[in-house]
């Protein structure tokens, strides 16, 4: 009888890759995690209790399916799990890098309820991925057939090359406008390299454009080319915009020299990292070496600055957040990371002002968690006579995000908006009232996860390839 390959989850305990010392990753941009090894990428899923009702797989966004790569890792099959793993993932690589496993497949693993510790998830299916690009399984998009309709694509972020992806192995013209001078938005310029190198994302790029996908960079639509050309060019329009607006911060002094947006500070570090010349690097501006730096926030951006600040040498790095460590809405796991490489987190603090200009200081006052708020998370509440002063050189606001004024910028009325300023659309299309018209992603949904923008990009993908069969086939008639 052959050896039972899975269920291994009582006698083999959980491992992740091994982890570089803080002190040696800390001075560079490179990924913190090392690869697994073949053998130690079986054995970890081998773990997986092959459960009859996988609610890892029920709560992933993608509806990855998860148990059976898992099965074909376990079992030596590596280029049956990448097929699987590709199927329903356009970019499995990335999301096994920076998804929030812990709150999403491996927080919901059945063994890690029963306190056998949950299955390394993320990091399988970043090895699965990359062992296929190392091997040559990843081939080249070759479209079966060519069409000639043409789908115009706003924002080259993970909404907007998933659904690339997507359409352009069906055969449609593809072009995708963009902002940047390089495609991967937030990908690209706003996740540090130390949770996602930079090669990992050009190369599907690359892979896009020798499938044909044509790049139109550096263009600012509303600017540069209006959405209505953009519209009269294309038989479909996609917006994948992203939401780039960062929530500002009030208060006396808060617009002191010095005080500086999340999104322009790590954009400028992975230009950098890039190889770019930066001006404001280069006048101190985005510079945090010597300095005394303050990040005001708590999500997963926060946790971006902090760690690149301490990788650009400064002298001390503080996080400041309004509620405790259990209430943060960042990766647990990253908080961890970033502890580890010198960070000190204040929890119950908030800003209040600053003081200087340029900054010396951030005016704190302490708070305390009270009743729950309508989405069940407790209220900070003023502790009345704590405030104090935070020492702070470089203050860097990394509060969320809230989408452009679209209709405004780009001459659209018809466009529609909900209250919030993001696009109206179906949640289960992208498709908007606008005829011709869908969108997906973060300007959406509000700020949001990649693998969100990846599921809403494929499903807006489909949408678009339905209508337009339709479309010829009444032409045909």
């Amino acid at each position: 009888m052959a050896k039972q390959p899975m269920l291994k989850f009582v006698n083999v305990d959980r491992d992740m890759p091994e982890k570089r010392d803080a002190d040696t990753r800390n001075k560079d941009f490179d990924e913190i995690y090392a690869e697994f090894a073949d053998a130690k990428a079986a054995e970890q899923a081998s773990r997986c209790s092959q459960c009859g009702v996988p609610y890892c797989q029920a709560h992933c966004p993608l509806s990855n399916n998860i148990p059976d790569w898992l099965l074909m890792t376990a079992t030596g099959r590596l280029k049956e799990a990448y097929e699987l793993s590709q199927a329903t993932n356009t970019f499995p690589e990335i999301c096994g890098r920076i998804c929030p496993q812990d709150r999403l497949c491996e927080g919901n693993c059945v063994i890690e309820q029963s306190g056998h510790g949950t299955v390394t998830i993320g990091s399988v299916e970043k090895y699965i991925t990359d062992t296929a690009w190392d091997r040559g399984w990843v081939e080249d998009i070759v479209p079966s057939t060519t069409r000639s309709e043409s789908v115009g694509i706003i924002g080259a972020g993970p909404g907007g090359l998933a659904a690339a992806d997507v359409l352009v192995r069906a055969g449609i013209q593809v072009t995708v406008y963009d902002r940047h001078d390089r495609a991967g938005g937030l990908l690209t310029y706003g996740i540090p390299g130390f949770k996602l190198e930079k090669d990992v994302v050009m190369r599907r790029v690359a892979q896009l454009e020798k499938a044909g996908v044509k790049l139109v960079q550096n263009c600012n639509v509303g600017e540069d080319l209006t959405f209505q050309a953009i519209r009269g060019q294309h038989d479909a329009v996609l917006i994948a915009t992203g939401v780039y607006k960062t929530r500002d911060l009030q208060g006396p002094g808060s617009g002191a020299t010095g005080i500086v947006n999340a999104l322009d500070y790590l954009t400028c570090s992975n230009r950098l990292n890039f190889g770019d010349t930066v001006e404001e690097y280069e006048t101190g501006e985005l510079n945090a070496e010597g300095k005394n730096v303050v990040v005001i926030g708590g999500g997963d951006t926060a946790m971006d600055c902090v760690r690149t600040a301490i990788r650009q040498g400064a002298t001390s790095v503080k996080c400041l957040y309004r509620r405790d460590r259990a209430n943060m809405p960042g990766s647990q796991r990253e908080t961890q990371n970033a502890e580890e490489e010198g960070v000190e987190f204040v929890w119950l603090a908030a800003p209040k002002g600053f003081a200087g200009d340029p900054v010396t200081g951030v005016m704190v006052q302490k708070m305390r968690l009270g009743a729950p708020d309508s989405s069940g998370r407790q209220t900070p509440e003023l502790i009345e006579g704590a405030d104090y002063v935070e020492d702070a050189d470089l203050v860097i606001k990394a509060l969320g995000f809230e989408p452009e004024a679209l209709p405004t910028l780009w001459n659209e009325p018809d466009l529609p908006v909900t209250r919030w300023g993001t696009v109206k659309a179906q949640f289960t299309t992208g498709k908007t009232d606008l005829d011709g018209v869908w969108a997906v992603g973060d300007i959406v949904r509000g700020a949001s996860l990649v693998v969100w923008a990846i599921k809403d990009g494929r499903d807006a993908a489909d949408s678009i390839l339905a209508t337009l069969n339709a479309q010829a086939s009444v032409a045909a008639e």
